[in-house]
């Protein structure tokens, strides 16, 4: 979940929660949604599989159907290539773009906005492009987030914006302003840039936390340091202690200041998961788990249905998965973030004074990240029912005792946690919520721990060119549709 990068845009449970109960309140329905972890635990736990029924050849495989996998076969048959095919493990293709959909609204699952790109960003311009986003070197209004964008709760009000202005004194503004003009100094030295492989190279700021960096440079206004610690959770999963401080850095140094963004949808990057969908349906093969990849040249990718005999394996999976697939890949180090997301239905909107609702809603010092509102871009002068999107990044555990706690839990639990996290600013949202899904990711997303940007794993993974290909987002470190569609392209222009 990330919002504009400038400084305008945007724990796990602990002993307060552990005694939540249900309240005896109007009935809510729901479930958890999309679960995967028991197909990925069996990949884990080399569990049998069961033999395929036949075989195919064919010259390209891609193993993931994410942004990633989808994005290489963007690239591919943009390039004339058309004998490949794409296998996702589960019933629908996007990855962290999925979407979801019900009788009031669509909706995001992960992913919910595109930043408007600069005309550097020549690939995520091209697809926006052709999808209809851009048209003659102009933005869709349409898909331009309207106003109000973004609002914070804090201090018992709503206030514009979510770096913290009420209350914050002359010496917590003083820091603002020297935080953001030391952002502007690093984004005009070039290395914060989106793709990172444009930009990124050697820094002492790989080496440290973001959290060390603030206090060495005597930034201790604790409302800066919310914010900061609030943009790690919101893009990396992470505490700004876990975070290297150029990843802390690059979350608003790397985008332009003055861009009309950010672009979103209804069902956040499920759009476009939606168009690449649509335009590659043909290559497309779900409920396609891959068990193994054996072999050199030719690959031998095992499925339960298929046994694909293929000459290149592009693997845009998360890596982490690769030494459970692939026969003879190291074990991944990388550390992955566990998240919660929960689609929440609405019968009527809480009631509220002061600053109308926003795209995008934080309540201060909540262990969660907020919520947006999956109808904000309705042009309905009126409307009753909506669908809020609810994002928990799980930064305050070690992520392993984390993805336990967040197994553990039945669904019970975790409704009860999220609608009294949102008590906080909406005291009677129990009396307006009717449903509430729940999607759990164990590894949402790869962390940038200090020294990632410069490790010698990450390139290995990065640059490899043998028989398979790697290109998932965990090797940038950021999980956003920039990186993906990125390591995605860059793997299928090395197949000819």
């Amino acid at each position: 979940m990330e919002a504009d990068r400038p400084l305008k845009r945007r724990a796990f449970l602990g002993a307060p929660f552990l005694a939540l109960s249900a309240k005896a309140d109007r009935p809510v329905q729901g479930g958890f949604v999309n679960e995967a972890a028991a197909q990925g635990h069996r990949l884990r736990d080399h569990a049998a599989f069961a033999k395929p029924r036949q075989t195919v050849k064919v010259p390209v495989v891609i193993v993931g159907g994410g942004i990633a996998g989808l994005s290489a076969a963007w690239r591919l048959d943009k390039r004339g290539i058309h004998d490949f095919v794409v296998l996702e493990m589960e019933s629908e293709v996007g990855g962290n773009s999925r979407w979801g959909q019900n009788e009031v609204s669509r909706y995001p699952w992960a992913a919910h906005y595109l930043p408007v790109p600069s005309k550097e960003s020549k690939l995520v311009r091209e697809i926006c492009e052709e999808f209809g986003a851009l048209v003659d070197g102009k933005w869709n209004e349409r898909f331009l987030c309207f106003s109000p964008q973004e609002r914070l709760f804090i201090h018992g009000r709503w206030q514009e914006g979510i770096e913290p202005e009420l209350a914050a004194t002359s010496r917590d503004r003083q820091q603002y302003r020297r935080f953001q003009q030391m952002m502007k100094e690093f984004e005009r030295g070039g290395q914060f840039t989106i793709p990172i492989e444009t930009g990124a190279r050697p820094s002492p700021l790989d080496s440290e936390s973001m959290e060390a960096w603030m206090n060495r440079n005597g930034f201790d206004s604790p409302y800066l340091r919310w914010y900061t610690d609030y943009a790690c959770r919101d893009d990396y999963g992470a505490r700004m202690r876990d975070v290297a401080a150029w990843a802390g850095i690059h979350y608003f140094a790397s985008r332009q200041p003055d861009d009309k963004g950010p672009l979103t949808w209804p069902e956040g990057n499920g759009w476009l998961t939606e168009k690449l969908r649509a335009k590659l349906a043909r290559y497309i093969r779900t409920n396609s788990a891959v068990y193994a990849i054996r072999g050199t040249r030719p690959l031998h990718v095992f499925t339960e249905a298929v046994e694909y005999v293929a000459d290149r394996v592009i693997y845009a999976a998360p890596t982490f998965t690769a030494s459970y697939v692939i026969e003879g890949a190291p074990k991944s180090n990388f550390v992955y973030s566990p998240w919660l997301t929960a689609n929440l239905t609405l019968d009527r909107l809480p009631h509220e004074e002061g600053i109308e609702p926003a795209w995008d809603n934080v309540i201060h010092d909540s262990p969660a990240l907020g919520y947006v509102v999956a109808t904000h871009m309705s042009v309905r002068s009126r409307l009753d029912r909506t669908v809020w999107t609810f994002y928990w990044a799980f930064a305050d555990a070690a992520p392993a005792v984390a993805r336990r706690q967040l197994l553990e839990h039945d669904w019970n639990y975790w409704k009860e946690a999220i609608l009294h996290d949102l008590e906080r600013a909406h005291p009677d949202i129990r009396q307006c919520v009717s449903r509430v899904d729940i999607m759990r990711f164990g590894h949402a997303m790869a962390r940038p721990v200090p020294g990632f940007l410069g490790s010698e794993e990450r390139r290995r993974w990065a640059t490899a060119s043998g028989s398979i290909l790697y290109a998932n987002s965990d090797l940038s470190g950021l999980s956003i549709f920039e990186e993906a569609q990125y390591r995605g392209v860059a793997a299928a222009d090395k197949i000819r």
